[in-house]
């Protein structure tokens, strides 16, 4: 069984045409990360990662988020292209979400860039918003895409083989 591409309409575009390894990127667009009626993270200097099959992931400088709201998390997991990651716990007045946010401490060469930028899993979030646009997490609980209606899949984490 073979996965069927959705053609993206004008202004998409499809993850199926994203390359592996993945693409880093600077985005200009708005993104905002809200929990617990707290904005956590608000920037137009976020990173964006692109991989084929995945939504893009957001990373957002450190300098945009309200850093006091993460706590050290002891998880830690390895990616092929961009090494070790680790993980924050996202904290306001009382509510938490484990594991809720990651970032590279020493990520490899071509990732450098991204260094320290924080990624939040949308689903584990009240709110993530690009340009306004309030985004659908990637399914499955290990992926932290962004999914817009600029994003065409189908998408790794969801139904196809």
């Amino acid at each position: 069984m073979t996965t069927q591409r959705i053609e993206p309409g004008p202004g998409q575009e499809s993850v199926w045409d994203y390359p592996r390894p993945p693409a880093l990127e600077d985005s200009p667009k708005h993104i905002q990360v809200r929990f617990n009626g707290v904005t956590i993270a608000d920037t137009r200097r976020a990173k964006r990662v692109l991989e084929t099959s995945h939504p893009p992931v957001y990373y957002i400088p450190p300098e945009d988020v309200r850093m006091e709201f993460l706590r050290e998390n002891p998880r830690a997991t390895w990616c092929d292209w961009k090494g070790l990651a680790r993980y924050y716990d996202v904290e306001v007045a009382g509510q938490r979400a484990e594991a809720a946010a990651w970032y590279f401490p020493l990520p490899t060469r071509i990732y450098e860039p991204m260094m320290g930028y924080v990624a939040f899993y949308p689903q584990a979030m009240e709110a993530c918003f690009v340009d306004g646009e309030r985004v659908q997490p990637q399914p499955g609980d290990f992926y932290g895409g962004w999914i817009t209606r600029e994003i065409v899949g189908p998408f790794k984490g969801g139904t196809f083989p």
